[in-house]
């Protein structure tokens, strides 16, 4: 019989409930070595709190998420609650001997992510950040694609995460203008980031450009407050294999709802990839004969592993919440020690490094070593 790890889950806004759709559709779809328990979900008020525990089937409800934590019921504490908060947070919960996922960014200071990491290595805690777009099929298809030499020598890269939930002037200040909360690059160019690490490998050297394009915004008090974090964070890129290439975030993209895109090209062929239509991959190959020639798409299937634990069809295509799920089901195998962390907070802590090099970069204007690169 499989031991049983209760799930505390603190926030249940739009992430939060994405997260327990995750564990949910794990469950089912997975060979898990845990069973997981909704077990305690904590939220800004009590009446929230209740709400959501409600619809979302946990057992109990708090305003206190440090009650939450210091639960000895509790197996997992799962933070999707404000980017600032979410250092405190976890280091309560590592101190408290819980294993931690906590959506992304990690934390909006690298020191923190920094000290974040370290705490849960020493305390030998099982730790995942949520970047769930990587765990695409498709994601894997391409690097092993690049890896494997289909592209030949790589020569350049450039993604893009593109929004538009900004892009509105009079749209009140949120805890994402906090300079606490981050801006576009941590919020959405941190994907691009990962994305890109994840099929060239390191990034040794950034030459960032950030920009405020809304200077400010209403404070819901019938003032208006002044915005300090980018609306759109860009960057150009060296790689460690000598590749170059450029990456942005943008949350002010007028009409894009979620574009995060890539292309990668190679002496030998290239790649194409967009998460409007993430159930695809499009690859040209200088191998095809002249009058031939031409991107042709890959669509996802059985073949691309793991989708065919959600559908025996091809066409028939993975969601978002399906790669929540594909991400939880790493996590717990790692919690299990069947395979290393997907993405721990070490991992967490590398997507911040960059995104404070670029900002460091835009404000000098200049080149900048990636420590660690």
């Amino acid at each position: 019989m499989k031991k049983t790890l209760r799930l505390g889950l603190i926030g249940s806004g739009f992430m939060g409930k994405t997260h327990v759709f995750g564990f949910a559709a794990a469950a089912r779809v997975f060979d898990l070595p845990y069973e997981v328990e909704p077990a305690a979900l904590a939220d800004v008020t009590l009446a929230q709190a209740e709400a959501a525990r409600a619809s979302l089937g946990f057992r109990r409800a708090t305003d206190d998420w440090r009650s939450l934590v210091a639960d000895p019921e509790i197996d997992i504490v799962d933070i999707t609650a404000p980017n600032a908060l979410h250092k405190e947070m976890a280091l309560a919960a590592i101190a408290a001997g819980k294993h931690v996922y906590c959506e992304k960014p990690l934390a909006p200071l690298a020191g923190d992510a920094r000290e974040m990491a370290e705490a849960a290595e020493r305390a030998g805690v099982r730790t995942q950040v949520g970047f769930n777009y990587l765990c695409n099929p498709m994601l894997s298809l391409a690097r092993e694609m690049i890896a494997g030499g289909e592209l030949g020598e790589i020569r350049g890269y450039r993604g893009l995460h593109a929004e538009d939930y900004m892009a509105d002037a009079a749209a009140p200040f949120t805890f994402r203008h906090d300079p606490a909360g981050g801006g576009a690059l941590a919020d959405l160019g941190s994907h691009a980031l990962a994305t890109a690490e994840f099929l060239l490998g390191p990034i040794v050297k950034v030459m960032g450009d950030c920009v405020t394009m809304i200077a400010s915004r209403p404070d819901g008090k019938g003032g208006m407050r002044t915005v300090e974090t980018d609306d759109v964070g860009r960057a150009f890129l060296r790689f460690a294999n000598d590749a170059t290439g450029s990456i942005e975030g943008n949350w002010i993209a007028t009409g894009r709802k979620m574009q995060h895109d890539f292309e990668v090209y190679g002496t030998r062929g290239a790649l194409a990839f967009s998460q409007e239509r993430f159930n695809e991959l499009h690859f040209y190959s200088t191998d095809d004969r002249k009058g031939r020639q031409g991107f042709r798409r890959i669509e996802a299937g059985p073949d691309h592993v793991p989708y065919g634990r959600f559908c025996v069809a091809p066409g028939h295509q993975l969601g978002f919440n399906d790669l929540k799920a594909i991400e939880v089901a790493g996590y717990l195998e790692a919690i299990a020690g069947l395979r290393p962390e997907p993405f721990n907070f070490r991992a967490g802590l590398r997507i911040q490094t960059l995104v404070e090099t670029i900002h460091a970069s835009a404000r000098a204007g200049q080149w900048r070593a990636v420590d660690g690169g």
